[in-house]
């Protein structure tokens, strides 16, 4: 025959059952708002670049330049802005739909000096619209950023639009005698 051994159940402290709910439903949540981070960016590759441009325009603050380019002001900065021969000097994090970061400086931990003729349209552009100190999220269509053929042995695919966001350090007027070739660090 065997003995049962009788345990003790001590009660509850007050409250506990409440703050278990609140952790439970905390940790729902939580799941849920992961779940939803994790589809966003698969819903948004999912879509047409024309699709998704034309959602975005949408969101609060989101401006559209007659090119299509979309931007969105993060902090502004002051003083002069930089022209299409000035070189500048850039924090940047450049992201696909999918929140895959394909550059940043963030890699080699120091701002990047760049012409600002040298780099891909949708940089040309909205760099111009910056002051120092500014910093902005750029949406670039195809046609702005590495149009159908891509670009980085396919880490950026055909036809992608690009995120970037950019803080704008510092303006240098181009040298004496323009900007010598090459495309920058973009």
């Amino acid at each position: 025959m065997s003995e049962v051994t009788a345990v003790p159940l001590r009660p509850i402290a007050k409250g506990s059952l409440v703050k278990l709910w609140v952790g439970v439903a905390a940790a729902i949540a939580i799941g849920l708002g992961a779940a939803y981070l994790g589809t966003a960016g698969q819903v948004a590759m999912a879509m047409s670049p024309d699709e998704f441009l034309a959602a975005n325009a949408k969101d609060g603050g989101v401006v559209q330049t007659p090119s299509g380019l979309q931007y969105k002001v993060l902090r502004e900065g002051n003083g002069p802005k930089p022209g299409p021969a000035d070189i500048v000097l850039v924090n940047y994090d450049g992201k696909l739909l999918s929140g895959e970061t394909f550059d940043s400086t963030k890699t080699d931990g120091k701002p990047r000096a760049m012409p600002i003729g040298g780099t891909i349209p949708g940089w040309t552009e909205g760099l111009q619209l910056m002051s120092k100190g500014s910093k902005y999220r750029f949406w670039m269509p195809p046609a702005l950023a590495y149009g159908e053929h891509g670009a980085g042995n396919g880490v950026i695919p055909p036809n992608a639009v690009i995120t970037f966001d950019v803080e704008l350090l510092e303006i240098a007027p181009a040298p004496m005698g323009g900007m010598p070739g090459g495309h920058g660090g973009m």
